[in-house]
């Protein structure tokens, strides 16, 4: 028993070492940084480092700006994950259709923005977006309808943003979701079509049942993602108009970085930390029952 035991041990340590050097370590270091007042005075002399104890989330809490990059969050969450979990469901499903055609073409092409650059893209996408030479906006005016300024008023630039993280990111979730509907055998849906179920019926009785940890893990992920909308924002408009499309992750750039408030940024790293975690362990939760109500 101990020589498995040590066999296990020395097996893992190589593993649990890279994860506690380029995790476990940066992330105990940025907590003890965001109890600290690290700016710009202590990076060039650590002796003017002071411990802050909470007075950095206090101060994270009070701020109007990180509430709003709050609001902005969540705003993208609650519009993407749904767009992009509905979007990667749907392709899969017509994709593992017996009527599709040229498959591999169709899988390697909706796969295909995840793997491009995202900055590249984004770049492209603003000029898609552009208010007088965009594309979107000529077809729009081929229909008769009004250019909209996608990226300059602050009704339109966070759906835009929402958009652009949908088409670029939707393609991962659908190969994932086409490698499940695979592995759902057929026998099941033969016995469903002998029952007399139409394809819609199969679908909401067979295939979306089989599908539910697939959808739970893929949810929790694609969440876990866009809590941290920085690049779009960053690219397409640099937070605005008017803080429109500030995100929490971009604050906490902007604290670090551009006004070397190192210990805030830190704090806010971990305020976000806790609310992925609490929104995590939620999504688990009802995952857990709707498989018990399910079972039963």
């Amino acid at each position: 028993m101990k020589t498995r035991t040590l066999a296990a041990w020395t097996f893992t340590a190589p593993a649990l070492a890279v994860i506690g050097l380029f995790f476990l370590g940066p992330v105990a270091a940025g907590l003890a940084l965001s109890l600290t007042d690290f700016d710009l005075y202590a990076l060039a002399d650590l002796r003017n480092l002071r411990f802050a104890g909470l007075d950095n989330y206090a101060q994270v809490l009070a701020m109007p700006l990180f509430w709003r990059a709050l609001r902005n969050t969540l705003e993208f969450v609650v519009l993407g994950v749904p767009l992009s979990i509905g979007l990667s469901l749907g392709c899969a499903v017509l994709l593992q259709s017996p009527l599709a055609r040229f498959k591999p073409f169709f899988r390697t092409a909706l796969f295909a923005p995840v793997v491009t650059t995202l900055v590249a893209v984004a770049v492209i996408w603003r000029y898609l977006l552009h208010t007088r030479y965009g594309l979107v906006n000529a077809g729009l005016g081929t229909l008769g309808l009004p250019p909209v300024d996608w990226l300059g008023d602050p009704r339109w630039a966070m759906p835009a943003i929402v958009l652009f993280a949908v088409w670029k990111n939707f393609g991962a979730n659908m190969i994932i979701l086409v490698a499940a509907l695979q592995a759902i055998p057929d026998e099941l849906y033969e016995a469903a079509r002998i029952d007399g179920a139409s394809r819609w019926q199969q679908f909401l009785h067979v295939t979306l049942p089989m599908l539910g940890p697939t959808l739970l893990m893929v949810s929790v992920l694609t969440m876990a993602g866009y809590f941290q909308l920085f690049a779009e924002p960053y690219v397409m408009t640099q937070g605005g108009p008017v803080q429109s499309t500030v995100s929490v992750l971009y604050l906490m750039y902007e604290e670090g970085f551009r006004w070397w408030n190192l210990g805030q940024a830190s704090a806010i790293a971990f305020l976000l930390f806790v609310l992925m975690v609490a929104v995590t362990q939620l999504m688990l939760r009802l995952g857990r029952r709707a498989e018990d109500a399910a079972a039963a």
